[in-house]
């Protein structure tokens, strides 16, 4: 259990706490550069903000670890269903409270430049661990 806790868990633990402080304390700017000293949305945005930031790092976990050799086929495979995954709960919240007109499209743009960060960034260790290996083939051979 505990490498199981070492390889997988703790990083992506550790990965969803980081991207959703990161996301509350922009939003805690944004409004507070607006004027706004209280979070309009209170409790519930910050539970749908760890619902979306919950299927942001299943995406980054799926990218990383789903055996498909091209990147970007990879990525078009996981980013359609997480994608339909945060229009479902967008759907499901729209049943008990009131959307704003532009929930759809909103959401499309956060989670898409959300998704095209974390992609970016596994590209880059893909490329880094490529380099690193056959930096040790070359110095091995």
């Amino acid at each position: 259990m505990k490498n199981i806790w070492e390889k997988y868990l703790r990083g992506i633990l550790f990965l969803y706490f980081e991207i959703y402080t990161a996301a509350t304390l922009l939003n805690s700017a944004i409004y507070l550069a607006q004027g706004v000293y209280e979070d309009p949305s209170g409790n519930w945005h910050e539970i749908d903000r760890a619902v979306i930031v919950l299927v942001a790092v299943l995406a980054y976990v799926l990218i990383r670890y789903i055996k498909v050799n091209n990147f970007f086929l990879k990525t078009i495979i996981v980013y359609v269903p997480t994608m339909l995954l945060v229009f479902l709960y967008v759907f499901l919240r729209g049943l008990t409270v009131e959307l704003a007109s532009s929930a759809y499209r909103d959401i499309f743009i956060n989670y898409t430049a959300g998704f095209l960060f974390v992609t970016i960034i596994v590209l880059i260790v893909n490329v880094i661990k490529k380099k690193k290996a056959a930096n040790k083939t070359v110095k091995a051979s």
